[in-house]
């Protein structure tokens, strides 16, 4: 592991004045790959989950889920695998029961009656955990969910023909139904987050990947069958975003314009803009965060190659004021 080390210029980099770098370390290497994070805070301790295996795409891919009661000291909890798939993009939440829910997809070992599948897994301590209960349909890849008074809704992409994203709705059973077919269906739509306004608006967080390859924002009021979409016009990866308390949007996302890097950005969700705000010490094979948002700092996992060997880092940020565009 490495220690914690102090960012000197924080505010030279890529415009972060609004965004304060407080530190970063690396949390865990142990796998020859280590990589697709997302993190929560439950029950007093930091929870992050995450895939290792041999490669970035491998057959033998786990979801490690490691804790820690300060963000300092991390300690494996659970070792989560699969003889039948490789396990991938590991995505935390709390259910309405109080019980931690953890998301990911197998891409399945061939040959199989499909080639990915959903699943999902409840624990109460994230050490032992139930499951796996396969959710949504086969070769649509649900890759994360978001709850709101009682109801979970998340996208799933078709990994088969890539011409489609489909909009589920979630009860705290793990029952998914599907509310919109195909949601959006230009330029290879997949991955996603979804964050809900207090008047219940819902907005989505897209990536695209062929095209123009430029991310896309939705919105929906209930039952969000309905959806209007603004194009960013910049091109994003492992989209996560939540919403802070003062009520500014934030994003942690990979960029391509020039240098690949995992960045956090702010989202004004009225003009469809995307503003990069802090660069995270990131390179080569990165990204795929998770962010909570605990006594004003933003907590944020991630994983990254920078320093040679694919590794899970996690930054403490100060956020600032809410941007000004132009």
């Amino acid at each position: 592991m490495t220690r914690f080390f102090a960012v000197l210029l924080a505010s030279a980099i890529c415009g972060a004045a609004e965004y304060k770098l407080l530190d970063v370390r690396k949390i865990w290497d142990q796998a020859p790959h280590n990589a697709f994070t997302d993190l929560i805070y439950y029950k007093g301790r930091w929870i992050c989950a995450f895939r290792e295996g041999a490669a970035h795409v491998s057959p033998d891919g786990s979801i490690r889920v490691i804790a820690s009661r300060d963000g300092g000291k991390w300690e494996s909890a659970a070792l989560i695998g699969s003889g039948a798939a490789d396990l991938r993009d590991a995505k935390l939440s709390i259910a309405p029961d109080g019980r931690l829910m953890l998301l990911a997809a197998g891409a399945l070992h061939q040959p199989a009656a499909a080639k990915h599948e959903s699943m999902v897994w409840f624990s109460s301590d994230g050490g032992s955990w139930t499951g796996p209960v396969k959710v949504g349909d086969p070769n649509v890849w649900l890759w994360r969910v978001t709850w709101n008074a009682g109801m979970a809704l998340g996208v799933g992409y078709d990994t088969m023909a890539r011409g489609f994203v489909r909009l589920y709705r979630g009860n705290r059973a793990a029952k998914f139904e599907t509310l919109a077919p195909s949601l959006f269906e230009r330029g290879y739509p997949n991955e996603s987050s979804i964050v809900f306004l207090p008047d219940n608006t819902a907005l989505c967080l897209l990536r695209r990947d062929e095209g123009t390859r430029s991310g896309q924002l939705g919105r929906a009021r209930p039952p969000y069958t309905d959806w209007t979409w603004q194009d960013l016009g910049v091109r994003i990866g492992g989209p996560q975003m939540i919403r802070l308390p003062d009520g500014a949007l934030a994003a942690a996302v990979r960029l391509y314009d020039g240098k690949t890097r995992t960045a956090l950005c702010s989202v004004d969700a009225a003009a469809g803009k995307l503003k990069e705000l802090l660069t995270l010490p990131s390179g080569g094979d990165t990204s795929y965060a998770g962010m909570v948002h605990r006594k004003g700092v933003l907590w944020v996992s991630y994983y990254s190659s920078h320093e040679g060997k694919t590794s899970i880092y996690l930054a403490r940020v100060r956020p600032g004021t809410r941007p000004r565009y132009r």
